[in-house]
């Protein structure tokens, strides 16, 4: 009995052994094709980071020349406090040659603002995923964050852009370039770089709101081919939503920020306290503070609409150019 037992125990152990085998064999080659896919994803990633990049600086340059205007509207009323028909009336005075002045910095640093944006955080999410094994929740929210962060190394743009901008600065600068280099010759590196600390209390929180929320927010909209109007219609609605999301509650921030850049040499006062200034001079109210909100709110929702519907579009046309 023993020996049969001992028999039969170990003629089961072989015919487990051959399924073992076999078992084994395909988890290696399961394991070596999975790290081919990830080898893969990750070589992809950068040629797929390239067509964001692109595609981010393209759809933003739509945006800003067709949204300009109103932008420049809106700063007059952060900037000075003024109501929508005193600032339209000031623009009138100054005529269509000035309406676009100080349009080169916004073109260039809105375009390469959006390109670094979804460039970077499609790169980031795809290290985080792949090289740390982040699960996709946590990666979106820190490649946002850093995306966001990332963007605050074009601040020079956006000061260029604020004294172009404010009309006490029209006889002092004559265009950007001359404004770029006057800050050079006359003052010091530093001045490029004021209100870096608003830029980034605002940059950061927004981007991860717009990414976190992007495909949520699209997919409670009706289905739609990827290639019909149906889908550029809701890659509009859903840009629009969180845009303009962000831009009322970043709105104090953005106001802290025009007055922060508009200042010309002297000290550097920070963040809080130039918003006391402000504060004290809206008589310490909240609904002065968001003078001009209603103007940015509809600015914010077309002007994050067409980003988000032209970067998929872009993003479409070069999928289907492979």
């Amino acid at each position: 009995m023993t020996q049969q037992g001992e028999v039969t125990s170990q003629s089961q152990s072989s015919n487990n052994n051959r399924y073992i085998l076999p078992v084994k064999m395909a988890q290696s080659e399961n394991t070596s094709s999975l790290t081919g896919q990830t080898e893969t994803m990750v070589t992809k990633s950068d040629a797929d980071s390239f067509k964001h990049f692109t595609c981010g600086a393209g759809s933003s340059l739509i945006n800003v020349i067709i949204t300009f205007p109103i932008n420049k509207l809106m700063f007059r009323q952060q900037l000075y406090g003024f109501r929508t028909p005193k600032a339209l009336g000031q623009l009138w005075r100054e005529g269509f040659v000035n309406l676009y002045r100080g349009l080169l910095p916004p073109l260039v640093q809105k375009s390469s603002s959006t390109a670094i944006m979804f460039g970077l955080y499609n790169h980031f999410h795809h290290v985080l995923v792949n090289d740390f094994n982040f699960n996709l929740f946590n990666a979106t929210l820190v490649a946002s964050m850093c995306a966001g962060t990332c963007e605050a190394t074009l601040v020079p743009f956006e000061r260029i852009q604020t004294l172009l901008l404010d009309p006490k600065h029209h006889n002092t600068f004559r265009n950007s370039y001359h404004a770029f280099s006057s800050l050079y010759v006359n003052y010091s590196m530093k001045e490029y770089f004021r209100g870096t600390t608003a830029v980034l209390y605002r940059n950061g929180p927004s981007s991860v709101i717009f990414f976190t929320l992007r495909h949520p927010i699209k997919n409670r909209l009706p289905d739609a081919d990827k290639s019909s109007v149906q889908n550029s219609i809701n890659d509009f609605i859903s840009g629009a939503m969180i845009g303009a999301m962000c831009s009322t509650i970043f709105y104090p921030v953005n106001v802290v920020k025009a007055r922060m850049q508009s200042k010309l040499g002297g000290d550097f006062p920070s963040f809080y306290s130039t918003f006391k200034i402000v504060f004290s001079e809206r008589n310490y109210k909240v609904r002065k503070l968001y003078r001009g909100m209603h103007i940015n709110f509809g600015r914010s929702l077309l002007s994050w609409g067409i980003i988000n519907a032209a970067y998929e579009f872009l993003m479409e046309v070069f999928y289907k150019s492979k």
